[in-house]
């Protein structure tokens, strides 16, 4: 794979990909693995962390419009593209020579009705289409770390004004990244402390949800009935995230999103 790897350098600048036991990764910046694809399976969602972001649909089930900043290899908006078609996806990234890689070598497709990517920068993008969304990714990185310019307040709360009043918004840390304390405690604030924390089956990521509407009445018997549907839908652990749902965070899904006593 070393030709390959002097290929993309050579054309992409940063953007580099590797290959191992029929696996394909993307690397932006660094070694760190933005992207993965099993050539064998390429509609699947390879690594851990893309499985809990897809959590999001156990607290918004049926977005109209998914908006995602950072497309690395583009597996949540090709999965989201094939596996919810009713899904309308706009994905901004800021680096042309990512967009080129992911249709490439991740089989991302062309855009179409439902799937659309915009060259821009995530931080202008934004704040200019309020309301336009009933979700939104922020999966973007520096080799492995959060991007500043995407993790201040004043951000994090143009995310919340694009979303619609039923939206979520949906953040990808790396577990060991030293500002997602700092970061969360900013969508705390952004969001009147309706944040969640999803971590990734792996222990490698941490997936947190910002909730725009504080009454999540369905309770816990209901959302157990809809992990048990989308599981066999999607054919991911949609059970065990809700498990570690209810588990790691300091609000309880059982009569409505609201705070545990202490």
């Amino acid at each position: 794979m070393t030709g390959l790897r002097r290929w993309v350098a050579s054309r992409l600048a940063s953007v580099e990909i590797s290959e191992s036991r029929g696996v394909r990764y993307l690397h932006l910046g660094g070694d760190a693995i933005q992207s993965a694809l099993r050539l064998s399976n390429p509609d699947a969602l390879e690594l851990h962390y893309t499985r809990a972001v897809m959590g999001y649909l156990l607290l918004v089930p049926e977005p109209a419009h998914l908006l995602v900043i950072g497309l690395g290899g583009g597996s949540v908006p090709r999965f989201v593209r094939h596996a919810r078609p009713r899904t309308r996806v706009t994905a901004v990234e800021i680096n042309p020579r990512v967009l080129a890689a992911a249709r490439a070598w991740f089989g991302l497709p062309e855009d179409d009705v439902g799937l659309e990517v915009v060259i821009a920068d995530g931080a202008q993008y934004v704040p200019r289409h309020p309301g336009s969304c009933d979700a939104l990714l922020l999966d973007a990185f520096d080799d492995g770390r959060s991007v500043r310019a995407l993790s201040s307040e004043r951000f994090y709360a143009a995310c919340r004004d694009a979303l619609t009043p039923r939206g979520i918004f949906i953040q990808n840390f790396m577990a060991d990244d030293p500002e997602r304390e700092l970061c969360t405690r900013r969508l705390e604030q952004v969001f009147d402390g309706r944040v969640l924390a999803l971590p990734a089956a792996n222990g490698v990521n941490v997936i947190i949800f910002g909730m725009m509407n504080r009454g999540l009445r369905l309770g816990l018997p209901a959302l157990e009935r809809r992990a048990r549907r989308l599981e066999l839908l999607l054919g991911l652990p949609f059970a065990s995230m809700l498990e570690s749902l209810v588990r790691n965070n300091a609000w309880t899904l059982d009569e409505g999103f609201r705070r545990r006593p202490r």
